[in-house]
């Protein structure tokens, strides 16, 4: 990640704020320590903001706009800064997701984001809004399939799934749309793009996570995990909080099938949609 010394102020917005947060702290003497205390967070975390590598949130810039006497001058950049096509809750982790050196997803319901399918991320679309016009729908659709571009190239992070028996057996969108969509994910697996496992009905109370999860690693900064139900999303730093998500997560992965055993079952559950 770029330091907030080599950072052009004026290629982004978000840049903009990262410079003005760097100009306004050195003016007032404060150290990024001193002033993450003033605001009830780590030096660390201001480094991100004025590195341009974390998204303006509302209210610790109205935090910063209290200490540092702006008036409203951050939370006015904040505003210019939080476009995004992704929903607001989930803008941060979709930013994240592309600085990630690992990303540990488990998926209780739904094939995660990263490995849809166009027409399956579709047919989810519609199922949740499906008063939504068309041109709404497509825009969802475009958005998510663009996420995936982060899988393609050699610095893509690594992705490790975690799909409940579940995802396999909901037939998102009918029985071609979860024929192709199983037999996309068996391709990926098998060119090595991802690694993939099922979590088995017969084993699912060996290790229980209530909703889906994705635990993100880097390589300069500390771990995240993002958590989302129906129309609300959660990003957790805490610490505590992120080991606690890894220990779950890793129970999931050593109750699940193994990578080969959990490709043979998607395979057969491809095959099912074929039959009749």
């Amino acid at each position: 990640m770029p330091g907030a010394k080599d950072l052009d102020p004026y290629t982004s917005p978000r840049s903009f704020y990262g410079a003005e947060l760097r100009r306004l702290r050195e003016e007032a003497g404060l150290s990024q320590e001193q002033l993450g205390e003033r605001v009830f967070c780590s030096g660390a975390y201001i480094g991100l903001f004025e590195a341009a590598t974390r998204r303006p949130q509302a209210e610790m810039s109205k935090l910063l706009d209290g200490v540092l006497g702006s008036g409203e001058h951050f939370q006015r950049l904040c505003r210019l800064a939080q476009g995004s096509k992704h929903a607001s809750y989930f803008a941060d982790a979709v930013e994240l997701e592309q600085q990630a050196r690992t990303i540990s997803e488990y998926a209780p319901m739904l094939v995660p984001g990263l490995l849809q399918t166009e027409a399956y991320a579709r047919a989810i679309t519609r199922a949740t809004l499906p008063l939504a016009d068309a041109d709404v729908l497509e825009e969802f659709v475009r958005a998510r399939l663009d996420r995936q571009r982060i899988l393609d190239g050699a610095a893509r992070p690594l992705l490790w799934a975690a799909l409940h028996e579940t995802v396999l057996r909901v037939p998102m969108g009918g029985a071609a749309v979860m024929e192709d969509q199983l037999r996309h994910m068996v391709e990926m697996a098998r060119e090595r793009r991802v690694l993939l496992q099922v979590l088995p009905f017969t084993a699912a109370a060996d290790a229980f996570i209530n909703g889906m999860a994705s635990v993100m690693t880097f390589t300069d900064a500390a771990p995240v995990v993002y958590t989302e139900g129906a129309g609300v999303g959660q990003l957790v730093e805490e610490l505590t909080l992120v080991e606690q998500s890894q220990r779950s997560y890793d129970l999931v992965r050593a109750a699940a099938l193994s990578p080969t055993a959990s490709l043979t079952l998607l395979e057969s559950a491809a095959e099912d949609y074929t039959t009749p």
